[in-house]
């Protein structure tokens, strides 16, 4: 009893919080990106999504653990990628890049929306314990939105980036690329492990949330602070 009792005194309880708030942000981040390649497929003439149950909201659907790991580790990540089948599409190629380009503008617009909604919760609403943690949950979807559409937007195969590019490419080496797609992802995963990313995606993330803070009126200082759960309850 004694050890249980010490165990849940240095327990960082805020940090665990914090990290479920994250959690729950990388979730909603991961459906509607996800949801996103599906419902735009699907508009085009892919059923192939839908067949397969991945027009839904349910985010254990489009869920990767270890995308959702590195979301909440280095604030970029994947989720388990939506079946598209590019035969059922007029134009194959074009329609893969449309749907390809549905995710990371679902995420942007998410952060978007988040970022409007905590600029009218700090200007309109009193300072409490609830809307700083409902501030602390749209600056996490913010954030990690704008992470998910930045990476995912890297011409790299099989992020969304490069399907975006290849459209571009004669069909010869299009359709070859593709075929090895699942090996260079592997050799994606290294990189981002390896931080080879980290520097220009947080530049990037930077100056595209600054953006947004300026565009909905929301001080960027707010946004950033309220990222943490434990650096929003030392202020009572």
């Amino acid at each position: 009893m004694g050890s249980f009792a010490e165990f849940t005194q240095h327990m960082d309880w805020w940090g665990l919080l914090t990290l479920l708030v994250s959690a729950v942000a990388a979730l909603l981040c991961i459906t509607l990106h996800e949801l996103s390649h599906g419902f735009v497929a699907w508009r085009l003439g892919d059923p192939t999504a839908k067949q397969a149950g991945r027009l839904t909201l349910n985010p254990i659907k489009h869920l990767d653990l270890a995308g959702l790991a590195m979301m909440l580790i280095a604030k970029v990540g994947w989720a388990k990628p939506v079946p598209v089948d590019m035969r059922y599409f007029k134009h194959p190629k074009q329609g893969m890049a449309l749907t390809a380009l549905a995710g990371p503008a679902a995420n942007f617009l998410t952060a978007l929306a988040a970022t409007a909604i905590a600029s009218l919760i700090w200007h309109l609403s009193p300072v409490s314990h609830i809307t700083l943690l409902i501030l602390c949950f749209l600056a996490n979807v913010a954030l990690l939105g704008v992470g998910m559409g930045l990476f995912n937007l890297i011409p790299f195969s099989p992020l969304d980036g490069s399907k975006i590019l290849f459209a571009l490419l004669p069909d010869r080496i299009y359709y070859k690329i593709l075929r090895y797609e699942r090996y260079v992802g592997i050799v994606l995963i290294v990189l981002v492990l390896l931080g080879v990313f980290s520097r220009p995606l947080s530049f990037l993330m930077i100056h595209v949330l600054d953006g947004m803070c300026a565009l909905v009126g929301l001080p960027a200082d707010v946004l950033w602070f309220c990222q943490d759960v434990s650096a929003i309850l030392n202020l009572f």
